[in-house]
């Protein structure tokens, strides 16, 4: 017998939407598991999105014509319906907790609110210039910009779909939409080359593949007949296996880490993206056992609430991060505030589910707001609900527009750092002020004119504290540099006959610190020059492990020191940007300090070797257990 199958609904996607969220929340939420590379449940759900629309659209209707305006209307009636109560509760109720915590977690909230109501979020980051995969300030709906992805497929599509559906033959549309997709995935390769990793992973034309590949599934098994030998247990097994292989090779992908490029983006996204097509496939075979074994209760409750789970557990992690350590996920994420975020997330996804979305997706916009006003007008109990039901959704709409009136134009990272930065530009080098006659035992801190200092941001941030405190210094920092940068910069300052006798080197903050390098460093300074090397103080893994291997290159070379930065501030973080990393103008001039208190340090010592020098039998200067 030979039946066409046009299913209702189709099984196994609750299960695999489940897992893909699973896959997300648990990159973001808890970084140090296994899932390095656990952004590519995102790459799921766009496969799943192509094929479901698609085949949704492919389905007869009594509206009329695929194309038709009544069908069309129908259609995003039904998306809205679907994704904009949830959204907009998502938005609201977040934007008014971070307006009441203030600070850099409001800087773009207009530019995020925006794009979250005109489903332009990606383009708007891409414009801003974001970084999606850069430690910085927190940006509380970041993760809004994949449904902007998925809400412009669903406004696009169903208007492209009846051209394509004009090219005669199956099999010529599913090559027409492969040949899409590896054009997409050409094009995220050719970006991440250049440097646009982000531009790649946001983009709607470089990250469209896996919409495009699951719209090439939609239309390779369109009315796809039943036959009995499709039942068969062999058949059965067969696909069980191909669903399988098809999850493994998606949790495979999750377990990649990232790099910034091809490898990556698109190559560990697309084996997500046909893994998610296997297990597709297998999912809607009819009588499909993997289907079955996908629908099992707990799989479908997550996937019945993926949607508001993936909306719920960025801005809750932002926001419990923020409230309760002062920092953003870009500090780390302690398990303890992975665990607090997922009980809320999920919690707030199950309550949304029901009183938010289903009543939306069963009577629609005018009928649930009729609902609400019957409840007022009902009993007392019926009225207190209802009444509370508008109070909460008026202080959550006011507090978001409080949130995006008040949000200041740059983080205060940003601030001190832009703040340094014009100090050096407008720097003109004064004559260096005579100083005192030392005494016999006096410690004479060197001039600015004596000292090159060079650094990372925090450096940067701190100019104006140190040109103030050492007039005529050079300072050369920029944002973003590491240690490795040191040796070619001072390298290059010895070659023009640049580099001053005190040599002050801030380079720990982004990232550990190599011996090798400081070694090297050490080399190109010399003997005749003192080299201070800057310790760091960050919210990051890494510093501890930076400042121990600072001291102890310090500790084994006769003219190395360490400025101690970080115990300076430690007791002083309020004056520390909201990053907890930049000093603002007070916490630069402790930089100043600690950079002064090393100088002086040098002086100390060299008056301590002069005085034992002269003490030592016949003018023999002491043993001195360092290395030159």
């Amino acid at each position: 017998m030979l039946t066409q199958t046009t299913p209702t609904r189709f099984a196994g996607l609750d299960g695999l939407r489940a897992i893909a969220v699973t896959l997300v929340v648990v990159y973001h939420l808890f970084p140090g598991s296994p899932l390095l590379g656990g952004f590519v449940g995102v790459d799921v759900f766009f496969v799943i999105s192509g094929f479901l629309i698609t085949s949704l659209l492919l389905r007869p209707s009594r509206l009329g014509r695929l194309g038709s305006p009544r069908r069309l209307v129908d259609f995003w009636r039904r998306r809205a319906r679907r994704l904009l109560p949830a959204l907009a509760v998502v938005v609201t109720v977040c934007a008014t907790v971070a307006w009441l915590l203030g600070g850099d977690l409001l800087v773009g909230m207009g530019r995020q609110v925006l794009g979250a109501a005109t489903f332009s979020y990606n383009w708007l980051a891409v414009a801003d210039g974001t970084d999606y995969f850069a430690a910085t300030a927190p940006e509380l709906f970041r993760n809004f910009w994949s449904l902007a992805v998925e809400e412009q497929f669903y406004v696009v599509w169903p208007l492209l779909l009846p051209l394509v559906l004009l090219i005669p033959g199956r099999w010529t549309r599913v090559a027409l939409m492969l040949v899409a997709a590896g054009l997409s995935a050409w094009w995220m390769a050719r970006l991440v080359a250049g440097g646009e990793v982000t531009r790649a992973y946001f983009g709607t034309d470089a990250h469209a593949f896996g919409i495009l590949i699951g719209i090439a599934l939609a239309f390779a098994v369109a009315n796809m007949p039943d036959r009995a030998w499709m039942r068969s247990r062999a058949t059965q097994v067969a696909s069980l296996l191909a669903g399988v292989v098809g999850i493994a090779a998606i949790v495979v992908a999750a377990c990649i880490p990232e790099t910034p490029d091809a490898a990556t983006f698109p190559g560990t996204l697309l084996l997500a993206t046909f893994g998610s097509v296997l297990a597709v496939f297998a999912g809607v075979w009819p009588g499909s056992w993997f289907g079955r074994g996908m629908d099992v209760a707990p799989l479908k409750w997550v996937g019945d609430r993926s949607y508001g789970i993936y909306l719920w557990h960025w801005p809750v992690l932002v926001l419990v991060l923020v409230g309760t350590q002062g920092f953003g996920p870009e500090a780390g994420v302690p398990v303890w505030a992975g665990v607090l975020a997922l009980a809320i997330s999920v919690g707030a996804a199950a309550v949304s589910y029901r009183f938010v979305e289903m009543p939306f997706r069963r009577y629609g916009f005018r009928h649930a707001l009729r609902a609400l006003g019957r409840r007022i007008a009902g009993g007392p109990v019926s009225r207190f609900a209802g009444i509370t039901a508008l109070s909460v959704a008026a202080v959550a709409i006011g507090g978001t527009a409080a949130a995006v009136v008040n949000a200041p134009h740059t983080t205060t990272a940003v601030a001190a750092i832009n703040r340094g930065a014009e100090a050096l530009d407008d720097t003109k080098t004064p004559s260096p002020t005579p100083s005192p006659e030392p005494t016999a035992d006096a410690i004479t801190i060197p001039e600015g004119s004596e000292i090159t200092a060079v650094g990372d941001s925090v450096m940067l941030a701190s100019a104006p504290s140190l040109l103030k405190e050492f007039p005529g210094i050079a300072v050369d920092a920029e944002v973003s540099r590491s240690i490795w940068a040191g040796p070619e910069i001072l390298d290059g300052l010895k070659a023009n006959g640049q580099l001053r006798e005190n040599i002050v080197v801030g380079l720990g903050t982004n990232g550990p610190v190599d011996w090798e390098t400081l070694e090297e460093m050490s080399q190109i300074a010399g003997a005749d020059r003192n080299l201070i090397l800057v310790n760091a103080h960050a919210p990051r893994d890494w510093i501890p492990g930076v400042n121990a291997d600072l001291e102890s290159f310090a500790d084994s070379h006769r003219h190395v020191w360490v400025a101690d930065w970080s115990g300076a501030i430690t007791s002083h973080e309020d004056l520390l940007a909201g990053d907890g990393i930049h000093p603002g103008e007070a916490g630069g001039d402790v930089f100043a300090a600690s950079v002064e208190s090393a100088l002086e340090n040098i002086e100390k010592d060299r008056i301590r070797a002069e005085k034992d020098f002269a003490r030592a039998p016949t003018g023999r200067a002491p043993h001195v257990p360092f290395p030159e």
